[in-house]
């Protein structure tokens, strides 16, 4: 029998797969990347057609001579990568690295059973322009980065860096931080009337002021709301107008990677690279006992609202058997204007695993974010919601008062699902005082109705700045701009935090003095890349070498011509940037002096306003949530003096515990010893036992336990 090799990227995967293929088949993982530019230099030779030098990344020896022992073993081999561009360039440089000249490239885009058999039964070659794609991109942020980082260090501060894509994210931010700033508030005045028919059971309902004699009316002072009191004082309420009509609301799609990171942000408040580690385990298999280890969701980067055939078929049968063939609408979604289109939408593997049923195997977060799939999926395929909406205009001296409503009379898919809002919970009320239409219980009127006034209540409000960028706001804009792509934006928000160039308050994004100061800098000598068109140009330029009509070198050169002429004038001009210090509520224990927030080459830190006589300086330490082996402290993060970031003790120096891998809260199931989280590709991690690594810390949840405890500062 022939012995066949399977390299995934995940170990998760990796043993999800071994669980339900033969014997015959070896699984193993490459834990991620295993090789890259250097960095230490820019490894990029600019004069021969950008030509990269790609070193193996350090400390992947052992996973690489595993893997070569088992393809010297291995009648076939099988680069299983992940689906996507990056997928693919990882299966070339595997290819590169294990001397695989003919290597059968496959593609999981659901990890279950009968998905794996299919894809080993048609492999095909790696895909040259999607990796050649891959290749341009991590070129162009490496000449960005390696280019424009030591002006940054010249010019503000050492330890900053430039992002290609993140600085365009930065820069939304930014103007919308200022745009705030100049926003001029303007009063305005709402009259509300609370009327009646006078007909048992009565049922009070609002009514809004909207016109006079016809004319649009805007109360712009109080004076204006007191001489429309005054007209309508004593007068007589009748009902000068009914409307009705059908409504007929559709579905949303099924959910692309962004539509899933927002709406988790909206419903769920997960953070954008929460549900995506959640929606990464629920692809790479979890254990349903009986029924074996399954992958429950499609692959979760991709930009297609596009479900199969088969999907679709069998989605329409639990519909009729569920809920009855009215339900069915049999929906299909028009593909977005530049969408890859390289995969199905997000979706359950079978609408038959109902998250009701994986109640009790999956964690809590993991069944809200399956039940959010599950349920968007079923809807989409839903029948419209009918609703019938009535909109009542009464008189009362000349004045216009405007009431409105609305009846389902069928649920269709709100029988299962209802698209949230971008953040209901957070946003100011409706700027102009009215009520949200449709949200108005109103009783039976026909024209020509007398109505009871029970009271006139008039309201002084004040428009309102647009508001900060949430995570879901800034990726929706991201994703309609261009900018970026589904295995991005995750990345994009993390790292623009990351970086210290915004933070986050109340989850709204604002610009630090830093984020500000590198945004300006961009902006006045390198206007291409802050530019959002620029920007989403070059995404096209990419997805054109992908798709195999385009020169990854042609892209390189055009955009770095003009580049190295900017960069060059920049270098003559560009004057240092004086930062002001963060102001505090803390007092210097040494001195008494105020304590200030300063920024330096390895990020934020406390310091006193007496130095350089009082050099009184504190760590802002980020609570990780684990608990110290040693004696029960909290584990914090911390940065070594070369900007290294490792986690240790908060009671150091009366307990020295460190840790360069972050620990997380639950310890080991089988010896009790503390765990440790090892960041890889795409938000996902491995999990490993400190006292023994082959104990199986699997069952803790390699993904959930890390990104469960937000840090916070302390």
């Amino acid at each position: 029998m022939k012995k066949r090799l399977i390299i995934v990227e995940s170990p998760t995967k990796a043993r999800t797969i071994k669980k339900f293929l033969p014997a015959s088949y070896i699984v193993k993982a490459s834990v991620g990347h295993v090789r890259d530019l250097p960095k230490s230099t820019l490894g990029v030779d600019v004069d021969n057609d950008f030509t990269p030098k790609y070193l193996t990344i350090k400390g992947k020896g052992d996973v690489i001579k595993e893997l070569k022992a088992a393809v010297k073993s291995a009648d076939d081999v099988f680069l299983a990568t992940d689906p996507d561009r990056e997928g693919e360039a990882i299966a070339w440089h595997l290819a590169e690295l294990l001397k695989l000249p003919d290597a059968k490239r496959i593609e999981l885009h659901e990890i279950t059973k009968a998905a794996a058999l299919e894809a080993i039964a048609h492999p095909h070659k790696i895909d040259m322009d999607r990796v050649n794609a891959q290749q341009a991109r991590r070129i162009l942020d490496r000449l960005v980065g390696y280019k424009i980082s030591p002006l940054l260090w010249a010019t503000i501060r050492g330890g900053l860096s430039a992002g290609r894509v993140q600085s365009v994210a930065v820069k939304l931010i930014v103007d919308r931080e200022r745009e705030i700033g100049a926003f001029v508030p303007r009063e305005y005045w709402s009259i509300t009337a609370q009327l009646a028919t006078g007909r048992e059971p009565a049922l009070v309902f609002p009514a809004d002021l909207i016109a006079h004699k016809g004319e649009k009316l805007e109360i712009v002072s109080k004076a204006q709301a007191d001489a429309a009191l005054a007209g309508i004082e004593g007068a007589a309420y009748r009902v000068a107008s009914v409307k009705r009509r059908e409504v007929r609301r559709n579905a949303a799609a099924p959910f692309t990677t962004s539509t899933l990171q927002q709406e988790a942000s909206r419903k769920l408040r997960l953070r954008v690279r929460r549900t995506m580690q959640i929606a990464q385990a629920l692809y790479e298999g979890v254990d349903l006992g009986a029924e074996g280890t399954q992958g429950l969701i499609t692959y979760m980067r991709t930009d297609s609202t596009r479900i199969s055939d088969s999907a679709r078929e069998e989605v329409r049968e639990f519909i009729h058997e569920t809920y009855g063939e009215a339900f069915h609408g049999g929906r299909t979604f028009k593909i977005k204007e530049g969408a890859q289109d390289a995969h199905e939408a997000i979706r359950p593997t079978s609408v038959r695993r109902t998250p009701d049923s994986l109640k009790g195997i999956l964690k809590p977060q993991e069944l809200s974010v399956y039940r959010l799939i599950w349920e968007r999926l079923v809807a989409s395929q839903m029948s419209a919601a009918v609703l019938d909406q009535t909109t009542v205009d009464i008189d009362a001296n000349g004045y216009t008062f405007r009431a409105s409503g609305s009846v389902v009379t069928f649920a269709g898919f709100t029988k299962v699902y209802e698209e949230g809002k971008d953040d209901d919970a957070l946003e100011p009320a409706p700027a102009d005082g009215t009520k949200k239409k449709g949200k108005v219980r109103l009783p039976e009127l026909n024209e020509g109705d007398a109505l009871d006034c029970s009271g006139i209540d008039p309201k002084q409000h004040f428009t309102e700045p647009p508001p900060r960028f949430t995570e879901a706001t800034l990726v929706k804009a991201l994703e309609e701009n261009g900018v970026g792509r589904p295995s991005t934006y995750s990345t994009i928000v993390e790292t623009i935090q990351a970086r210290g160039y915004v933070v986050q308050a109340e989850r709204r994004f604002a610009p630090t003095d830093i984020g500000i100061a590198v945004n300006d800098l961009l902006a006045e000598h390198f206007k291409d890349i802050v530019d959002l068109r620029f920007t989403a140009q070059m995404e096209g330029d990419l997805d054109k070498v992908a798709d195999g009509n385009g020169d990854w070198v042609a892209v390189l050169r055009a955009f770095y011509g003009p580049f190295a002429i900017e960069l060059e004038e920049a270098e003559k001009k560009i004057p240092r940037v004086e930062l002001k210090d963060e102001p505090t509520d803390e007092i210097c224990v040494n001195c008494g002096k105020p304590m200030v927030i300063k920024t330096g080459r390895f990020g934020r830190f406390i310091s006193c306003t007496g130095y350089p006589e009082c050099k009184t300086t504190k760590p802002i330490l980020k609570d990780t949530g684990a608990k110290c082996p040693k004696d029960g402290g909290s584990i914090v993060e911390r940065r070594s003096k070369k900007g290294r970031t490792f986690f240790g003790c908060a009671n150091y120096p009366n307990c020295d515990f460190v840790s360069w891998d972050r620990v997380i809260a639950e310890p080991c199931p089988v010896c009790g010893s503390y765990v440790t989280a090892k960041a890889r590709r795409g938000g996902n991690v491995l999990l490993e036992c400190a006292a023994n690594k082959e104990h199986d810390v699997s069952i803790l949840g390699a993904k959930q336990e890390q990104a469960e405890q937000e840090p916070v500062e302390v």
